[in-house]
């Protein structure tokens, strides 16, 4: 992990957040249902700090090697610009929406909790790891959530972005002062 002057100027680039999805907006948990989707479980603090991400004018994208109804629908609902779902190959997806966002990887933020996502998070700016990933994941991290993949650690990434772009304090004003 980095210190925590060099994650704020980190974050204060971000203009695009990337997510894996089962482990980070999920807990990586997965139940297979008998028409051969899935049901997945998203935390509703993660969902806000997206909206809030987007409130503020960045956007975000969910790149994912698997593929199910429920984060189609979950992306859709909070506006997720971005979603890629049962890739092989994460590397050249996330180049593509890279250049559909028209960003660079140094404009990037990547959240990830498993050994494949290390190769998106060396290819950003700031590189996330949720608190329950691998190891391995962890050490190529730039900054780990204190919390874990589904519970929160979404959230956490989105503050982190906000408050290093000065941005949080006016997004707190309608909740606060309202």
């Amino acid at each position: 992990m980095t210190d925590a002057e060099e994650i704020t100027r980190r974050a204060a680039r971000v203009k695009l957040l990337l997510l894996d999805c089962d482990g980070v907006l999920t807990d990586g948990r997965i139940t297979l249902l008998e028409d051969g989707d899935e049901e997945k479980s998203f935390h509703t603090r993660d969902g806000h700090g997206l909206v809030l991400l987007h409130r503020a004018g960045l956007k975000s994208g969910v790149i994912s090697g698997r593929t199910s109804t429920a984060l189609e629908r979950r992306a859709r609902d909070l506006g997720v610009s971005h979603v890629v779902q049962g890739t092989h190959d994460k590397i050249v997806e996330f180049r593509r929406v890279l250049e559909a966002a028209g960003v660079t990887g140094e404009e990037a933020a990547y959240v990830g909790d498993d050994v494949t996502d290390i190769p998106l998070m060396r290819r950003c700016a700031l590189a996330c790891a949720v608190a329950d990933a691998t190891e391995e994941t962890r050490a190529h991290a730039h900054y780990v959530t204190r919390l874990p993949g589904g519970f929160g650690a979404v959230r956490e990434v989105c503050e982190l972005i906000l408050k290093a772009q000065g941005k949080w304090d006016e997004l707190m004003k309608r909740y606060v002062e309202g």
